[in-house]
């Protein structure tokens, strides 16, 4: 059981960096490894969880995610923007790739439809008001 709880820890550990990377570097998706961060750290400590969820950068990336509110235009745009610009780097790189190509515009589309219909917009102003 230890040994499930280092891994959880591990995992919320590399989340917290790679997502603190990412939100200062703009071709590094940050959300997702904070997600990541958020899973590991809720499944091995509950006190690492409330840490983790009192910074500032759970707070600006996930905080309205998680609590299933939604997320504001801003935080959906710069999501899309960031991955369409990576999966555009992939896609020009498969050049002879014909299918991994098609798999990569296919992950693009439903990623593209579940940020604009799957995830509620939050007004700007109600992110602030909590």
């Amino acid at each position: 059981m230890k040994l499930k709880k280092m891994l959880y820890l591990l995992i919320g550990f590399l989340g917290v960096v790679l997502g603190a990377v990412g939100a200062v570097v703009p071709m590094l998706p940050a959300f997702p490894f904070l997600l990541m961060a958020a899973f590991g750290f809720g499944k091995s400590s509950e006190r690492l969880e409330r840490w983790f969820k009192g910074t500032r950068l759970y707070r600006e990336n996930l905080e309205d995610f998680v609590s299933k509110r939604g997320m504001t235009r801003k935080a959906k745009i710069r999501i899309m923007l960031t991955v369409t610009i990576l999966m555009s780097i992939g896609f020009v790189m498969m050049h002879a790739v014909a299918v991994g190509r098609v798999v990569l515009v296919c992950v693009w589309i439903f990623h593209v439809l579940y940020f604009v219909f799957g995830i509620r917009t939050l007004p700007a102003n109600q992110t602030e008001q909590g």
